[in-house]
């Protein structure tokens, strides 16, 4: 059987520091893996040189190949530049769906006392992200317009993958859009996410508006949560799930692209945090979330060496911070690289020991 092969998108900044960190160890000399890296220029420098060219041509791989791993880029202010190159990449590989899930770090604290895993399941295009913007008038009478939009098909991938999400996974499926102010628009989400709940009675099913979602979720303890949320409410709700529990850097990301029957197409893995411009070139900045990308990625390559792969190198970064092998962020002193060591060292020990172990 040929390699595997990853599409690698390359970033800007610290982001592209720490796919190298991840590089490192997903290399087949460590994880056992045959896997083909081609890798793809996305920095802000080459997305402008090619009128984001370089986007479009890593999309187009990414649909033939079905695995990628992303590094942070940084997006422009500039409306007139080129743009985010997140919103365009999932445009272009038909993503509905972005996982993130916090978990607890061995050894950190974490806030308001929760333990059990909380995911956030976010719509990965549509809503505000793309709108058509405008201003009419002037002065005090200026207004401002946004077209946002959603499809029922984009709400039902949403809904579908939380609650098959949830009942692997043994979680609770809990928050919601606030329907009541936007019954229309919002609405739609909430009738796919009553359907799947229909569909799915097993599956234990705890409906809220977002902004109860957000107070309750200091309250959390010990069940987990499996949380669907609509494009821009995922994306400030994970930011904030996965600092409860440490750090934002302490979780991967993935966006997924799913065939009609809801199965997994593509899977593309990165970082949730930027490109961290003030930590660039020190060594300093965390690489867990870019590991636990690489680890993320190996469970859809679809072969026993990467599903291995992938369950040692989870326990390897979570056991090397419990073992106080932390950045700085984790109130630590181990530099980047040296973090990065550890787990390569525990996850080569891991492979050996299981082999042995037949």
């Amino acid at each position: 059987m040929p390699p595997r092969t990853i599409i690698v998108m390359e970033g800007d900044e610290t982001g592209q520091e720490l796919l190298e960190e991840a590089l490192r160890v997903l290399d087949p000399a460590v994880t056992r893996c045959d896997l083909h890296f081609e890798r793809h220029d996305l920095s802000l420098e080459k997305r402008r040189a090619t009128a984001n060219g370089v986007v479009r041509q890593a999309a187009e791989r990414l649909r033939e190949t079905g695995l990628g791993i992303k590094a942070a880029t940084i997006t422009p202010g500039d409306p007139d530049d080129v743009g985010s190159p997140n919103a365009l990449l999932r445009e272009l590989i038909g993503a509905q769906v972005i996982l993130r899930t916090g978990r607890r770090i061995p050894s950190v604290r974490p806030i308001a006392g929760i333990h059990a895993p909380i995911a956030v399941v976010r719509m990965a295009v549509e809503d505000a992200y793309n709108a058509k913007e405008w201003r009419e008038g002037s002065g005090l009478d200026e207004v401002a317009y946004s077209t946002r939009y959603i499809t029922r098909r984009t709400c039902r991938a949403v809904a579908e993958f939380a609650f098959r999400y949830a009942r692997r996974t043994g979680s609770k499926v809990f928050g919601g859009p606030k329907y009541t102010v936007s019954p229309i628009y919002e609405g739609m989400f909430k009738e796919e996410m009553d359907r799947a709940a229909a569909r799915y009675s097993d599956v234990r099913y705890d409906p809220q508006l977002i902004d109860a979602t957000y107070a309750l979720l200091l309250e959390a303890t010990g069940e987990p949560l499996v949380i669907p949320a609509l494009n821009r409410d995922g994306d400030t709700l994970s930011d904030l799930v996965l600092k409860m529990f440490g750090t934002i850097a302490g979780a991967e990301s993935v966006v997924f692209s799913l065939d009609d029957d809801f199965e997994v197409r593509i899977a593309l893995t990165e970082a949730p945090h930027g490109t961290a411009p003030s930590l660039q070139g020190k060594n300093v900045a965390n690489p867990m979330a870019m590991i636990l990308a690489g680890a993320a990625l190996l469970r859809y390559v679809g072969t026993p060496e990467a599903t291995a792969a992938s369950r040692a190198i989870y326990e390897a970064t979570l056991e090397a911070v419990y073992d106080g092998v932390r950045t700085a962020d984790l109130g630590g002193q181990t530099c980047t690289t040296d973090f990065t060591d550890e787990v390569i060292r525990r996850v080569k020990g891991k492979l050996d020991v299981w082999e042995a172990l037949g």
